[in-house]
């Protein structure tokens, strides 16, 4: 039963731990963008191939340009923070040097990413609250666990928004419609009677 647990688990796992490597040309900027739920912990790892008379500089920042992480002349380091909303970070690596573009080579960028139950460590958990193996692996799946009913919550939370959003556009369209239909009634209405008076003026019609 746990390891069927286990497997049904593993395509969770697989989505909280995110690992890039890209070639970084200098002079430019890279951005990595990615949606993460509210009061998640997300950690990170970061390595960068010196170059000389190159600097490179590290910033994350959430979608109201709030800065949650920076690092100028970043080479090899750590990052943590705690999201306080849901919404899209962006992780930006930017080259700067004098030289230019074409004089010096690209430079290799290596960025692994954990967010929500893969970011904790379990090895300090266990040393603090003096746990077993067993136990921890429990406290794991039990942290997983709640991660999945979380996500649950909030998709059923977003689809009773887009239902509402959908039947709230429907009631307007309906609401137009029947007023379109008037005005094209009224209208008509106003042609006719305006026609008859003008016929009558001419004396075309009695």
């Amino acid at each position: 039963m746990a390891r069927l647990a286990v497997l049904l688990l593993l395509p969770v796992l697989i989505e909280s731990v995110f690992s890039i490597s890209f070639f970084l040309p200098v002079n430019s900027r890279k951005c990595l963008r990615e949606e993460i739920h509210k009061d998640v912990l997300v950690t990170g790892e970061y390595e960068i191939s010196e170059q000389a008379n190159t600097k490179t500089n590290l910033k994350i920042t959430d979608s109201s340009s709030h800065t949650l992480y920076s690092k100028e002349d970043a080479t090899k380091g750590k990052f943590a923070f705690t999201t306080e909303d849901y919404d899209m970070f962006e992780v930006c690596f930017e080259s700067k040097s004098p030289l230019g573009t074409g004089r010096v080579p690209d430079q290799l960028v290596n960025l692994d990413m954990k967010h929500g139950v893969e970011a904790k460590n379990y090895e300090e958990i266990a040393k603090v609250e003096k746990l077993k193996p067993l136990e921890v692996e429990l406290r794991r799946l039990e942290d997983l666990s709640e991660s999945i009913v979380n996500d649950f919550a909030y998709m059923k939370k977003r689809e009773e928004e887009m239902r509402d959003t959908n039947e709230s556009t429907n009631t307007r369209v309906l609401y137009f419609s029947i007023f379109s239909m008037c005005c094209l009634i009224g209208l008509a209405t106003w042609q006719v009677f305006y026609l008859r008076r003008f016929f009558k003026a001419k004396k075309l019609i009695e």
